[in-house]
């Protein structure tokens, strides 16, 4: 598999031959993995989605917790020649999809789409699209009707009338995306091609959220999953940094901005409000939740549900880039009340070690670990808000706004109930479902790496694990269940699959654990994933390096990540 990774970075080496010193440069490499399947065609801040359809394309809304089926606005849209020829999509770029030479297709501003003849185009050309009712339009472009303007409504209403700003529109659409690939980190030149279209995943994935102030939140993917969650916006926000710390700062706003009385923060921000406790979820995910027999489906009193405690560590990582000093002390405060939430709400058992009281607040939701009763005692959640604690030390010493020791003194008795759950004869840390041991060897046991506390026997013992490969030595690391375990699945969500989140984080645990060299390593393994799957996708089969059948493309915390190890890479190459 070395050798296939090998050959595979030479590859994109050998295609990669210009210097991508300028947007429209970074642009047209993006423009190479605009196939309108994986990717399709959109604009920042707009909801509409265009896919490749047969011989032409179709159009979507955006839109939360309703899927792609149910926001269908045009079936098909084709061009074809005054003979009836379809025309075929010739060409893709960030801004244009070219049919036959003739037709450019771009956006009208947020909600519209325009499609007109090129300039210098003799011939004419017939537009016909169908509605999901079977409704059939037809429009001829010649003469002085050269262009057409689709609206698309909230409600996925369409209306069409002629357009004579059509050329307008084009440069307007190219100059939106200039602008954004104008941020797009410089890296190492092997990198550069996949970097160029996650930061197109990053631009794309903007949508707006109107009864927010217009606020722009970068959702995980604008095909199903059109909100803020709050890891997300952590990971997304770390790549984001490099480019647009302004854009990667208002993530974490949004993500800071609902806490509820007690200091909890939502699991989820969106449009109609906030998913903060198992009364705000959606009915097809309690669906879901009643199908698997889960007794959480609907829980007689309210369960809180929110994310994993990286906020003081995404705030540290932002920070990196720009100082924001006193926009990090307004944040510093919401992130105080969040940690101590996970002590005086969510420690379920009294032991003075937080737990999930939802697999939803682990982030890794269909985990084996959740295969037992709750709530669940986690090494992950350990590790986290050991973390949590030693960032906000170091906050209180920066600022001299809080009392670090205090801090410090938390998270080190945090540590010593975290290392009450490893298992030495079995080298791994356990989770614990209603005090009862699971025996899943699982990622989430990989993550007290990130204390930089670990006795360094547990430290090479975990390290062992990451090359083991009956365990987490895969073709391509890290699966986020050991290979020699019984719930191992290659393509099932969580229980086997690699996920670009996961994989970072151990890189940062990794190097904060003393392994910088085995650290980038596994950065470079995971960049070469990516690039070898296509894109960064949701998660990927550790044993084929593919993208895994029911992932999602283009996926925001993938692309933001691989941007942060491109960067990260491409700095030590340098040093």
């Amino acid at each position: 598999m070395a050798d296939d990774r090998a050959d595979f970075a030479g590859r994109v080496g050998a295609q990669l031959r210009i210097e991508t010193t300028d947007a429209a440069a970074i642009a047209a490499l993006a423009g190479e993995h605009l196939d309108l399947v994986r990717a399709p065609f959109t604009l920042p801040r707009s909801r509409i989605l265009v896919f490749r359809e047969g011989d032409g394309v179709r159009v979507h809304t955006s839109e939360y917790e309703r899927s792609l089926a149910e926001c269908r606005v045009l079936d098909t849209l084709i061009v074809r020649d005054r003979g009836g020829a379809a025309q075929p999509i010739t060409r893709v770029l960030p801004h244009v999809i070219e049919f036959g030479g003739v037709v450019d297709l771009t956006f009208a501003g947020p909600g519209a789409l325009t499609l007109g003849l090129r300039a210098g185009a003799e011939a004419a050309a017939i537009i016909e699209w169908t509605t999901p009712d079977g409704a059939l339009t037809r429009i001829e472009l010649h003469g002085e009707n050269t262009a057409v303007r689709i609206d698309i409504g909230a409600d996925r209403g369409v209306r069409h009338a002629a357009s004579d700003s059509h050329l307008a529109d084009l440069a307007a659409t190219e100059a939106i995306w200039l602008d954004w690939f104008s941020r797009c980190p410089r890296v190492r030149r092997d990198l550069q091609a996949m970097t160029a279209f996650c930061w197109w995943v990053l631009g794309a994935n903007i949508v707006e959220l109107p009864t927010l102030g217009r606020a722009r939140a970068v959702v995980p993917s604008k095909i199903g999953y059109v909100g803020l969650w709050q890891w997300d916006a952590y990971f997304i926000a770390v790549g984001l940094r490099h480019g647009d710390p302004d854009l990667a700062r208002e993530q974490l706003e949004l993500a800071f901005r609902f806490p509820s009385p007690d200091g909890q923060l939502p699991d989820v921000v969106h449009e109609l409000g906030v998913l903060a406790t198992s009364d705000d979820l959606p009915p097809g995910d309690r669906e879901n939740l009643r199908r698997a027999g889960s007794a959480i489906a609907d829980p007689s009193a309210p369960v809180p549900l929110t994310k994993p405690p990286l906020a003081a560590w995404a705030l540290a990582k932002v920070l990196e880039v720009e100082p924001a000093d006193d926009w990090a002390r307004e944040q510093l405060a919401t992130i105080r009340r969040s940690q101590d939430w996970w002590f005086a709400e969510s420690d379920l058992d009294g032991d003075g070690m937080p737990e999930y009281g939802h697999p939803y607040s682990s982030g890794l939701d269909d985990s084996p670990i959740f295969d037992g009763p709750l709530p669940t005692t986690a090494p992950d959640l350990g590790a986290y808000v050991v973390l949590q604690d030693l960032e906000l030390a170091r906050f209180a010493e920066r600022f001299g706004d809080a009392d670090a020791a205090a801090h410090r003194a938390r998270a080190e008795r945090t540590l010593g109930l975290l290392l009450d759950l490893w298992d030495d004869e079995r080298g791994l840390f356990r989770a614990r479902a209603a005090g009862t041991d699971v025996a899943s060897d699982t990622v989430v046991g990989l993550m007290p790496l990130l204390t930089g506390h670990l006795p360094e026997r547990i430290v090479d013992r975990l390290v062992a694990a990451l090359a083991d490969e009956r365990r987490f030595g895969a073709a391509w690391a890290v699966p986020t269940v050991a290979l020699d375990d019984p719930d191992f699945s290659p393509e099932r969500m969580w229980r086997g699959p690699v996920w670009v989140n996961t994989n970072a984080l151990v890189v940062a645990g990794l190097r904060a654990s003393g392994r910088a060299g085995l650290a980038l390593d596994l950065a470079e393994r995971t960049v070469a994933l990516v690039m070898h799957g296509g894109g960064p996708h949701e998660y990927f089969n550790p044993i084929t390096g593919e993208k895994a059948a029911t992932a999602t493309t283009a996926f925001g915390w993938s692309a933001a990540l691989f941007v942060d190890l491109a960067v990260g890479l491409s700095g030590a190459a340098r040093s």
